[in-house]
């Protein structure tokens, strides 16, 4: 486990458990539920999503003269990617920041490294995936499961249509009444969940956001690239070899 620590602020990063940022306090308020590699690795912590984020169809790609079967971690479908359940290679690590790169687990290669940066105000990370020698598609985002805040602002312009199988039509709509498991776009930005003694805002490059906001103990803001089964909509961009994707998340509090 690396930690992290600047003035008040202590985050931990878990190589093992899927690269992920396992625990973000400032002060004494956890900001993100804790778990370790017993709990489902799904529920706890910051994770990166890559190759994808959210669910594939029926675990499987469409892809040039086949198809691409994925792990069935959500039966029928894939979820999340494979990153956070690989273990990641430290690469370097210092009081306020680390960095991490694994091997792609799935059958079209490719690398991905996270660069996590902690500041007084602030968390910061980068997640980048690299093509190898193949073409690839890829989606990229992070996963992180806030402890439940007193109150929240989160609000978006349009929200995908889900179809009877809880997977996006690719028609928006207006955002529903919440709670959500939904994936949204045009952020109506600053996005916060407000703690007693703290408000948190995130904020991201990556165009789609989904919310999962059903569980009584969190709430999930989850910056995305594309929406989930973005390899079935035709929404997921495709890499040449040595290609990159890179997307940015940052978590403010004041």
């Amino acid at each position: 486990m690396i930690e992290l620590a600047c003035g008040d602020v202590v985050a931990t990063v878990s190589p093992a458990d899927g690269g992920r940022v396992a625990s973000l306090t400032v002060g004494t308020t956890d900001l993100l539920v804790r778990g370790d590699s017993s709990h489902d690795p799904m529920s706890w912590g910051s994770y990166p999503m890559v190759p994808w984020a959210g669910r594939v169809r029926d675990a499987a790609l469409l892809w040039e003269d086949g198809v691409v079967r994925l792990p069935v971690n959500m039966p029928p479908n894939s979820i999340h990617g494979t990153g956070f359940t690989t273990r990641w290679d430290v690469l370097d690590d210092g009081l306020d920041h680390c960095e991490l790169q694994c091997a792609l687990d799935w059958p079209l290669g490719g690398t991905a490294h996270q660069h996590v940066q902690l500041t007084p105000g602030a968390l910061v990370c980068v997640l980048t995936v690299v093509a190898g020698h193949r073409r690839m598609p890829a989606v990229i985002g992070w996963h992180p499961w806030f402890v439940k805040p007193v109150d929240d602002r989160l609000r978006f312009g349009s929200m995908y249509e889900r179809g009877a199988d809880g997977l996006p039509t690719g028609r928006l709509l207006e955002p529903t009444p919440r709670p959500w498991d939904d994936c949204l776009v045009r952020p109506d930005p600053p996005l916060q969940l407000r703690y007693p003694n703290l408000t948190v805002s995130i904020a991201s490059d990556a165009d789609h956001w989904v919310v999962y906001d059903e569980p009584a103990h969190a709430t999930c803001v989850e910056p995305q690239s594309a929406p989930p089964d973005a390899f079935g909509l035709g929404l997921a961009p495709t890499l040449a070899p040595g290609e990159m994707l890179q997307r940015t998340m940052t978590i403010t509090w004041a």
